[in-house]
């Protein structure tokens, strides 16, 4: 348990980011399985529509530090694959 003043008002910032953070990953997520599921129906256009959406959202959890840089590139990069592949 934190003692100081300087240490309880940094469980109070840390708990504070953890519910930012939880937010933003949530929110990611959410969008991402919009674009699973529209794959999944196998509509191209809805897919892309859905990604359209999802990308920002994974850039900027990606800004914020959610998620490593490369990691939202990589999934954009798989989605979109995906995405193309309902054409063929």
């Amino acid at each position: 348990m934190a003692n100081t003043v300087s240490a309880k008002k940094m469980t109070r910032k840390i708990a504070k980011r953890t519910a930012i953070n939880k937010s933003r990953r949530s929110r990611m997520r959410t969008f991402v399985r919009k674009v699973e599921e529209a794959i999944a129906s196998g509509n191209q256009t809805e897919a892309l529509a859905a990604l359209r959406a999802a990308e920002p959202e994974m850039m900027r959890a990606a800004q914020k530090g959610i998620v490593h840089k490369n990691t939202a590139s990589r999934k954009v990069s798989r989605l979109t694959s995906r995405i193309k592949a309902l054409s063929a």
